[in-house]
């Protein structure tokens, strides 16, 4: 046994105890759990290194463990206990780095793989900009200036969009961000422009792969050519763009070096590029137990295998914010000295990757959550705005967000992951960690993992 935590039965959601095991081979750490109701279940998070393989570091070695942050003012009280009680409650330990505001459930594509399960005829009707402004002011209240990602569904089906924009900018987060599929960037060449004049900075765009047929499986269409007209009418608009890859099993994992390659030729518009081995709540085409599964080790591996001219394994780092279980990070700055574009590593630290520091078990004093979310707010605002973005608002930054300024934002590149949990992986002191909170109607903060988590049949934790 490896370490204990607490989970829920993917099928009925019961809480259990749960604990962290190698597999029978010692190759894979599993999540083990058993319903008394059930019976048992096993999931793979980790893949243990290989020898003389450029692999991602041991599950023991990936850690980076901090002293909590408690809210100050919890929004809902400990009563039936994690997961239960979010809102955020009084033992959630990490604030919010990114708020996620969900402006409508409807959307101008059917993907097979939809973590919101959108475009539904059952899907509720859209807030009102009366409520998105009431949820604004509920996750400035409790979170201050984080970057809030304004998402769904898909956010462009409303006409009134930028306006939401505005109220964003017009309340002083950090970020605005945009989370959308793309299509209606590239069917209006100037909806972008507009966008970025009513405050739009980043944008969060889905591209899973280098040809159609991962996009075939994955969105129910081609999407290649809209794709890349979303990204050059976002480029034209001076605003930035990261591309997100939701990463499948026998789908897309092959190509992750190649979408790293063409994440790069696509120009300096194109500020990073984030991989999700996919979870497996809302809609998707696979049995819960049967889905195909990656773990967030072998995205790394995958990485420095595909494409060994541009990552090492030692280059990607665990966060200074969420759970170390949930995601990696690596800053670089392009460079072009062999008629390709390519990579060099930032090493310089003290930013939320904090490159420098040693990947081994911190002794105290250990840093903070909250030191690690102001941390990752900086970086994230810093790094993802377009040429039109003002300086995060999150205080002066430290010593290598000014390094960052002076030479040029536009020639870095971050590279990330994020393992998100579903009912078969969710761990509790995961969530407890999360510092990606969506925005309910009545204004609480809900770890993204929770408000999006279905059992195996269908159930939601969280009702909409």
């Amino acid at each position: 046994m490896l370490r204990r935590t607490q989970s829920l039965c993917p099928l009925c959601l019961r809480r259990l105890d749960a604990f962290y095991a190698h597999s029978a081979d010692g190759r894979t750490v599993e999540l083990c759990k058993s319903c008394p109701e059930h019976g048992q279940f096993r999931v793979a998070v980790w893949q243990e290194p290989e020898a003389n393989i450029p692999s991602a570091p041991a599950f023991a070695d990936w850690t980076r463990p901090k002293s909590p942050s408690y809210p100050q003012h919890p929004a809902t009280e400990l009563e039936d206990g994690c997961p239960f009680d979010c809102g955020l409650c009084p033992v959630h330990g990490q604030h919010t780095c990114t708020g996620l505001i969900e402006v409508t459930l409807r959307c101008n594509m059917a993907c097979p793989l939809c973590y919101a399960s959108a475009g539904t005829a059952s899907s509720p009707s859209d807030p009102a900009l009366a409520d998105i402004g009431q949820r604004l002011d509920a996750l400035k209240r409790a979170s201050g200036a984080c970057n809030v990602q304004i998402s769904g569904g898909e956010p462009t089906v409303r006409d009134d969009l930028p306006g939401i924009v505005d109220m964003v900018r017009q309340r002083g987060f950090g970020l605005v961000q945009l989370n959308t599929n793309g299509l209606r960037l590239a069917e209006e060449a100037d909806y972008a422009a507009t966008l970025a004049d009513a405050g739009l900075e980043s944008v969060y765009l889905q591209w899973d792969a280098v040809g159609d047929a991962a996009f075939r499986m994955l969105r129910g269409r081609d999407c290649l050519a809209f794709k890349r007209r979303a990204l050059a009418n976002c480029a034209r608009a001076g605003l930035g763009v990261v591309l997100v890859a939701t990463v499948v099993r026998g789908v897309n994992d092959h190509e992750l070096g190649a979408l790293l390659r063409l994440a790069l030729e696509l120009g300096p518009a194109v500020r990073g590029l984030h991989l999700q081995p996919a979870a497996f709540f809302g809609r998707y085409p696979w049995p819960l137990a049967e889905a195909p599964r990656l773990t967030l080790a072998e995205i790394m591996n995958a990485l420095a295998r595909q494409a060994p001219e541009l990552v090492r394994p030692e280059h990607l780092r665990p966060p200074a914010c969420e759970h170390e279980l949930c995601s990696f990070n690596a800053a670089y700055r392009r460079v072009d000295g062999t008629g390709k574009p390519g990579l060099a590593w930032l090493h310089q630290g003290g930013s939320c990757c904090d490159a420098a520091r040693p990947l081994q078990r911190l002794v105290p004093p250990l840093p903070t959550a909250a030191e690690g979310s102001r941390a990752a707010r900086r970086f994230v605002a810093l790094h993802w705005r377009g040429q039109r973005g003002p300086a995060p608002a999150d205080g002066a930054g430290d010593a290598f967000d000014r390094f960052l300024a002076q030479e040029g934002v536009a020639r870095h590149f971050t590279l990330s992951g994020m393992a998100f949990q579903d009912a078969l992986s969710l761990d509790l002191d995961r969530v407890r960690g999360c510092c990606i909170h969506v925005v309910r109607p009545a204004g609480r903060l809900i770890p993204f993992c929770l408000h999006n988590l279905t059992a195996a049949g269908g159930t939601r934790l969280y009702p909409l």
